[in-house]
C-alpha cells in the first residue's frame, strides 16, 4: 500500500494516541499508614480487574481519614504515596474488609517515592480509578524513588520448625477447605464442589 505524507503524519499520530491510551495508573483511596503499605510490599486488598492494573506503571495512594480503622497523618483526600508497580497478585483479605473477601489482590511495589498532594483525590465511589499518566498532575519521572525496604522476618519465621509443626497437618471443615480452594483459584467458593469417595 501506498502512503502519502499526510497519510504517514496522521498514521504515526493515530498509533502514539493509542499508545498514550494504555500508559495508565492506578490511584487507590486507602486508610492503611504508608509503614503498613511498605511492609506488605504494596497496597492491598482491592477489588480490582487484575489484567487492567498489570498493565499500570504507577500506583498512587490517597488518604482515606474518615475510615474507622484509618491510620496515617495525612490529610483526608491527599496523594501521600507513589509506587511503581511490579506485579498483582491475588491475596487474603485482610481484617478491614473480611466481610467480602473474595477476588482481592495485592498491588506489589518494585520502588516507591514519598508526595503530598492535598485534595489529590476526586471523591469517586469506588476506592479505585483509573488515570492517563497525563492526568496524573505530577510528573513520575521527576520523584525521588527508593528501593523497597527488605522483609524483615518475624520471630516465627526464624524459628527451627519442630518435626511435629512440619508434619502436623490440621483437619479442615468443608468450608474451610472450599474457602482455601477459592482463593487459590480465584473463584467464588460456590463454583468449588468436593468429591469424597470412601
Amino acid at each position: 500500500m501506498q502512503y502519502y505524507s499526510s497519510d504517514v503524519s496522521l498514521l504515526l499520530h493515530a498509533e502514539n494516541g493509542e499508545k498514550d491510551m494504555a500508559k495508565e495508573a492506578v490511584v487507590v483511596f486507602t486508610a492503611k499508614p504508608f509503614e503498613r503499605i511498605l511492609a506488605e510490599r504494596g497496597t492491598s486488598a482491592w477489588r480490582l480487574n487484575p489484567s487492567r492494573a498489570c498493565r499500570c506503571e504507577f500506583v498512587v495512594c490517597t488518604r482515606n481519614a474518615h475510615a474507622k480503622w484509618s491510620k496515617g497523618p495525612e490529610a483526608h483526600h491527599s496523594a501521600f504515596l507513589v509506587g511503581r508497580i511490579s506485579d498483582v497478585v491475588p491475596c487474603p483479605p485482610t481484617p478491614e474488609n473480611d466481610e467480602a473477601p473474595n477476588n482481592r489482590f495485592l498491588i506489589q511495589f518494585s520502588a516507591f517515592a514519598r508526595v503530598d498532594i492535598p485534595d489529590y483525590w476526586e471523591g469517586d465511589r469506588n476506592p479505585i480509578v483509573y488515570r492517563s499518566l497525563a492526568e496524573l498532575a505530577f510528573d513520575p519521572s521527576t520523584l525521588k524513588w527508593e528501593g523497597m525496604p527488605e522483609p524483615t522476618p518475624t520471630v516465627e519465621s526464624v524459628k527451627e520448625p519442630t518435626q511435629n509443626h512440619r508434619d502436623a497437618t490440621r483437619p479442615l471443615t468443608m468450608a474451610e477447605a472450599k474457602k482455601g480452594l477459592a482463593m487459590t483459584f480465584n473463584v467464588p467458593s460456590e463454583a468449588i464442589e468436593i468429591t469424597i469417595r470412601g
